[in-house]
């Protein structure tokens, strides 16, 4: 017995077959290269072919199954093929004619008349026409976005509203009323049902509040979350933007305001105290408050937490637009948005003027209006609509559009 036989490795049964139709049974050691079992084939369907070297790397081998297409250089055994496979023998495609001279010109002339002209052309063509001085400023200030320019409106509305609401002698009933409005606030408030349910589970109560913040007062979205952050070390830690003291400093502020007793001091100067304690409060409620969800988020993107604060604070706890912001140029910026119009400017004295603008802005629902807009400009829609601030709010557009239109 030759020692070859002895040690030669399994024989595998092959079903060859050609896009022409012909089929066959190949039978080929398992360590066959690829490139011999092509060879093998081209000798049974096509004779004398192997006359020409190319003809072996013009065709391949396919896996009918898979619809792999088999290397030269690596085995049957390699390739994974099996006793009774079948094989596609094809010819590869020629490759697509270069383009004649001819057609190439052509298409580059094609190109060049499609080109835009270039600045020298553009000034040769433009050399006998008359220049015009353009006030680029004045152009910009025409291209102005009524919203981009509300908000500064609003700024400088707000100081306004506010000297003028102090003088009325029943300014400290009307903002009492509405600061119990501004108490009702959705977002600082925590469903206590859902808490207890949370709490009656066996969860940690600052857990479980934290939880329910972030999955929008969701029981069954915060137990998962609970669950699923239970052994994070930071599972404790307060939500991105806010510190740990907040809500303990506000509760305070809230008890000390109704606890505190008669002031010994004059009428008007308790009323004036009263009155800016009112609006105080009023600020603090309009401070900026980062979606968590949308900081943590871009936080894992590796961008600082700070950086995160200001572009959702920017683009109005809007993620993807915030993501924009801080991949962009970053503008407008943090800054710029605590920023008033110019008081001297005929946009500021034409809404001064207004009878309508000078009637709302005795009028304490206006003032909150202003806030609230500023903090949610999407409410924007909602104050127009209101029978109260809409007139105001449609005065200040179409004077803002009037102007800029001249």
């Amino acid at each position: 017995v030759q020692e070859e036989k002895i040690f030669a490795g399994k024989v595998l049964r092959l079903h060859v077959c050609t896009m022409e139709g012909a089929e066959w049974l190949e039978e080929v050691p398992e360590d066959t290269t690829v490139e011999k079992l092509k060879e093998r084939c081209l000798k049974h369907c096509v004779p004398g072919s192997l006359e020409d070297p190319k003809t072996v790397t013009h065709h391949k081998l396919i896996h009918a199954t898979s619809e792999k297409v088999l290397t030269d250089t690596k085995t049957v055994l390699e390739e994974n093929i099996q006793d009774r496979d079948v094989l596609l023998l094809i010819k590869k495609r020629a490759p697509p004619p270069l383009p004649k001279m001819a057609d190439v010109s052509a298409e580059e002339k094609r190109k060049q008349e499609q080109k835009a002209p270039d600045k020298d052309a553009i000034l040769k063509a433009t050399a006998n026409l008359p220049s015009r001085n353009v006030d680029r400023t004045v152009a910009h200030h025409n291209m102005r976005d009524f919203q981009t320019e509300l908000r500064k409106i609003l700024v400088s509305l707000i100081e306004v509203a506010q000297k003028l609401l102090a003088l009325n002698p029943d300014a400290v009933e009307l903002f009492k009323k509405a600061n119990a409005m501004l108490d009702e606030d959705e977002e600082d408030r925590v469903d206590e049902i859902a808490l207890r349910q949370l709490t009656e589970m066996g969860f940690p109560e600052s857990r479980a509040v934290k939880a329910l913040r972030l999955n929008h007062m969701s029981v069954t979205q915060a137990m998962e979350w609970l669950i699923e952050h239970a052994d994070d070390p930071t599972v404790d830690a307060p939500l991105p933007g806010q510190t740990p003291s907040e809500a303990t400093a506000e509760a305070g502020a809230s008890s000390a305001e109704a606890t505190a007793g008669p002031s010994s001091e004059a009428g008007g100067e308790e009323a004036k105290d009263e009155l800016t304690e009112i609006f105080k409060k009023i600020r603090r409620k309009r401070e900026f408050r980062p979606d968590p969800r949308a900081v943590i988020a871009l936080m894992e993107m590796g961008f600082d937490e700070k950086e995160v604060v200001d572009a959702l604070r920017v683009n109005n706890n809007q993620q993807n637009a915030a993501c924009e912001w801080l991949l962009g140029d970053r503008k407008p910026s943090p800054e710029d948005l605590d920023k008033g119009i110019d008081t001297n400017s005929p946009l500021f004295q034409a809404i001064l003027e207004n009878p309508v603008v000078q009637l709302g802005l005795t009028n304490p629902k206006t003032l909150l209006a202003f806030e609230d807009m500023l903090e949610n400009p999407l409410n924007s829609t909602q104050w127009m609509n209101d029978p109260e601030t809409g007139p105001v709010m449609l005065q200040i557009s179409r004077i803002f559009q009037t102007l800029n239109r001249t």
